[in-house]
């Protein structure tokens, strides 16, 4: 697996790694702590991380720019792991939000948001385009799909590990005040709490059934003096343990930064800079030959742009794992002894699992003389994806399920009597996993293929940005998760999955025949070559 590669993949990777493990600690907890911290809907809350999501994939096109026009690309990661450091440290402090604060602490919160996004900006694309020039060694050039796929696995151990941390500091930091985690009864306060002083509670019958449960020994007649005194005491309370403990896990972020900081500051001499331009020699190129360079150049920018369109609707559905998908395992999914947040870790630890034996495959097909193109393996991906939501659309129409509101509002008996078992999630995980291994890896191998070397951190940028238009329509699940019958929403997702294949396959052969090969003249500068570039 490690065989002929760049000795400089692992301390990328690494550093990589450590920066992943800060950011999925806070990407798994996201959509459920804006609603438990601000008492948001899930559809508001959606809405902030399809936002926050995109944007970090949106100012990667900064971050690429600004690295390609300093030829500064270790200095720009270097940036941009200090300015998401930054953020983290703002959202590790424990604040509780209440009606007088609510306003400027949600906004606090969303800019350590942003400082989380453009900081990875600058850090995601330009260090994936160091990766893809380790390649351009003609030693190594025959192992890039591989090498991307390393390290995309180390990604997803940080992956792995990082979605358990919050709700273990969450529980424990409720154990230490007496209280016992429950993933519903955030909302019940929150709604309980806004409408205290009326006559009628909505959730009362829901809330007094799960009260006593997570810690609550007060008063428990509605009718009796001093129960709304009471239950708004310990609902306060319980918010603010409860979000506490999500707060400590940030300052694990914080850690993990410095790490990955670190890592990288002390191995960045092992690993070229794209933007070097030493011993460099002046070529002189005919006219003819110029333009032949410019029609090859504009080609594989159309290539590139014609797989970006495919994989944005990939990432559309994709990422719902942390919107749609965490509140389907949050209201629909038995979490009595796992929390919803934690399915996120299935999703990792697929990938880490199943790629060597994806790489085994494509490798023996290799050697039989029937290699399957990146072209290919991407339309792959796409039916691997709608497969997914196949298996999930059907399961949740022979359940019969409603929408996810009409469902949250249910008693709690019948929703318990209702509710799926943990084998449907790790199902739904295996497929996307395996999708995911099909068209993100080899994406970025594709991207690092046919971008021109002095173009190397914009369309690493621009494969983010495809990321980016997708994450901006995440909120779409969500809202048809809210109001339509869930097998409804799921059906969106797979015929979107579906579609995207069968264009991919369309666009196969041109594809192939524009990437097959890249000639010297397409992947030097326009007017020089570089031997300090090969590594």
């Amino acid at each position: 697996m490690f065989a002929n590669q760049p000795k400089g993949l692992i301390p990328a990777a690494l550093s990589n790694m450590g920066e992943r493990f800060g950011y999925y600690i806070m990407n798994a907890v996201l959509v459920l702590f804006l609603c438990s911290k601000f008492g948001l809907s899930g559809d508001t809350s959606s809405l902030v991380y399809s936002f926050f999501y995109a944007g970090i994939y949106i100012l990667s096109l900064v971050g690429g720019l600004i690295a390609d026009r300093t030829q500064n690309y270790k200095g720009t990661i270097i940036s941009g792991l200090v300015v998401m450091t930054l953020g983290y440290i703002i959202l590790s402090i424990p604040i509780l939000a209440t009606s007088e604060n609510t306003t400027w602490l949600l906004t606090l919160t969303c800019v350590a948001l942003f400082l989380i996004a453009f900081g990875n900006g600058l850090f995601k694309g330009n260090l994936q385009a160091i990766v893809g020039q380790l390649y351009d060694n003609p030693r190594y050039s025959s192992q890039r799909d591989s090498g991307f796929q390393i390290f995309y696995v180390f990604i997803n151990i940080g992956g792995l590990v990082a979605p358990f941390v919050a709700p273990m500091l969450r529980s424990w930091w409720l154990g230490a005040n007496e209280m016992v985690y429950n993933a519903d009864f955030p909302a019940m306060c929150h709604q309980f709490l806004s409408v205290t002083g009326t006559a009628v509670y909505d959730n009362m019958n829901n809330l007094m059934a799960l009260a006593p449960k997570v810690g609550y020994t007060g008063i428990m007649d509605p009718s009796a003096d001093g129960f709304a005194e009471s239950m708004q005491h310990f609902c306060t309370e319980y918010l603010n343990v409860f979000n506490t403990g999500i707060h400590y896990s940030f300052i694990a972020s914080v850690a993990a930064m410095l790490i990955s900081l670190s890592i990288f500051i002390i191995t960045k001499k092992s690993l070229p800079n794209p933007g070097a331009r030493a011993k460099a020699e002046t070529v002189t190129y005919t006219a003819e030959e110029r333009r032949m360079m410019a029609r090859e150049i504009k080609q594989r920018m159309y290539a590139l742009f014609a797989v970006l369109g495919i994989v944005i609707f990939f990432w559309f559905s994709f990422h719902q794992n942390g919107t749609s998908l965490s509140l389907f395992a949050r209201d629909f999914v038995k979490t009595d002894k796992i929390a919803p947040e934690i399915w996120q870790a299935v999703n990792p630890f697929f990938v880490i699992v199943l790629t060597p034996l994806v790489m085994w495959l494509f490798a023996a097909l290799s050697k039989r003389g029937r290699e399957i193109s990146t072209p290919m393996k991407i339309g792959i991906g796409m039916g691997l994806a709608g497969v997914a939501y196949l298996f999930l659309t059907l399961y949740c129409w022979g359940q019969g399920y409603p929408s996810g509101d009409e469902f949250v509002a249910m008693p709690e008996a019948q929703k318990d009597a209702l509710k799926a078992g943990p084998w449907v999630l790790i199902l739904l995980y295996f497929f996307l996993t395996v999708a995911e291994l099909f068209i993100s890896p080899l994406g970025l191998s594709f991207v690092s293929k046919v971008a021109p070397k002095h173009m190397q951190g914009l369309c690493q940028g621009l494969w983010l940005g495809a990321t980016a238009v997708g994450n901006l329509m995440l909120w779409v699940g969500p809202l048809m998760y809210a109001h339509w019958s869930i097998y409804q929403a799921w059906a969106v997702f797979m015929a979107v999955c579906l579609v995207s294949m069968g264009v991919m396959f369309a666009m196969v052969n041109w594809l192939e025949r524009v990437t097959s090969d890249k000639p010297e003249a397409a992947a030097a500068a326009p007017i020089t070559t570089n031997e300090s570039d090969q590594i």
